[in-house]
């Protein structure tokens, strides 16, 4: 038999979907496991959404679109780029893929080549780092400790660029650690990258869930800015549509029509369905995204309170998004249930075995000695959960 790609055999499964397999494996054989793990609301879809997407399919509206997505919805998602970031953009500008994970891999198809190199800060979304090595391109990792927020810093920037970089990530709210950009940071960073003739591709789907100051879109930093920036944004997270399926682009008209062309040769297009579904979340009522909100940092003052209030862990409060990265320095060393703590993946392991809740390992976000805890899950549960934490906590012995 001949190899496989050699690209596609270094590709490493996720890590967040690993661990949510693994708890609902556990679940489905009947234990009673908490999960902390997967990144998506646990609300329902808003009954008005759904009604638009069930009357849909009754109708028949079930066919092709156009690849790009349907001009009524590129429509409605300009209008709320406009609405809620102040930045304009044409409907033709826009591209709406299977999913915002679906439109970051068009965006480094777009624009990458073999041996170019792609800035990501770090810690960084598990998939960004895949994804690149799956464009061809080479992943250049640049660390942002605790101590600094996790948010990298110009400087940093500025040491990372080569000859050969063509694009910065930045994921603003961030997935794993929630923290935000303000404005002035973003335009620090931002100076680089015009600097060096970069492309940003700005990931802000956790815009909606800031609590803590005002987010600001890099696209409305200046024209200067928005012409080399891509944002990928998408209604998972503002409007619990995870299984949906709708992401989308905003950026150049160059840039849009090579995206479209990679859809058009790869899914045909998106959901019709989950398109029109899509139009009534973006135009319609508004209320249940902030309510969403709302919920979201009650549970995050409540989990972060509880963490931080233990022995051998500890977090920092996250300004956005709905994540909390737990340090685990303290019991690195020490042993829980009966097994060593070395780093993120030993804990995850015993946690989950010994008292049936997951959390995801933070290796898989380039931060080794953390674990991301999900509060998108019901208060109840985080209280549950934390309390199993407390007590999973107290077994903690020294070599």
């Amino acid at each position: 038999m001949k190899k496989l790609s050699n690209i596609a055999s270094n590709v490493v499964a996720s890590s967040t979907l690993a661990v949510d397999s693994l708890a609902k494996e556990m679940r489905a054989a009947g234990k009673d496991v908490i999960g902390f793990g997967a990144g998506e609301p646990d609300f329902d879809t808003p009954e008005h959404i759904k009604q638009i997407g069930i009357h849909a399919i009754e109708t028949g509206r079930t066919k092709y679109t156009p690849a790009a997505g349907m001009m009524e919805l590129r429509r409605a998602i300009a209008d709320r780029l406009q609405a809620d970031m102040g930045v304009h953009y044409e409907p033709t500008q826009i591209v709406v893929a299977s999913g915002a994970k679906h439109n970051v891999y068009l965006t480094l198809r777009a624009l990458i080549n073999s041996g170019d190199e792609v800035i990501i800060p770090a810690p960084y979304w598990v998939t960004y780092l895949e994804a690149v090595k799956m464009a061809g391109g080479t992943p250049v990792v640049v660390s942002a400790g605790e101590e600094q927020d996790f948010k990298i810093t110009p400087q940093q920037l500025q040491a990372a660029v080569t000859d050969n970089t063509k694009l910065f990530l930045l994921n603003n709210p961030s997935n794993p650690t929630g923290m935000v950009y303000s404005e002035a940071e973003l335009r620090e960073l931002c100076d680089v990258c015009v600097e060096h003739d970069l492309y940003i591709m700005a990931d802000e789907i956790y815009y909606h869930l800031v609590y803590d100051g005002i987010f600001t879109s890099v696209a409305a930093l200046g024209e200067r800015v928005k012409e080399r920036t891509i944002l990928v944004n998408g209604v998972s997270k503002s409007y619990a549509m995870t299984g949906w399926r709708i992401g989308y682009t905003a950026s150049s008209p160059e840039i849009a029509k090579v995206m479209t062309n990679y859809v058009s040769h790869s899914t045909s297009s998106p959901a019709t369905m989950s398109q029109i579904a899509a139009i009534e979340a973006l135009s319609g009522p508004q209320g249940s995204v902030f309510e969403m909100k709302e919920a979201f940092e009650e549970r995050r003052d409540y989990m972060c309170k509880r963490i931080n209030a233990m022995d051998g862990v500890s977090c920092l409060v996250p300004q956005g998004a709905f994540y909390v990265m737990m340090n685990l320095t303290g019991l690195l060393g020490k042993t829980l249930g009966g097994r060593e703590i070395t780093d993120g993946d030993s804990f995850a392991m015993v946690f989950l075995d010994t008292a049936q809740v997951a959390v995801v390992p933070c290796s898989g976000f380039g931060t080794p000695n953390f674990v991301r805890l999900s509060y998108a899950s019901s208060i109840e549960n985080i209280k549950a959960g934390m309390d199993r934490l407390e007590t999973f906590l107290k077994g903690a012995t020294t070599l």
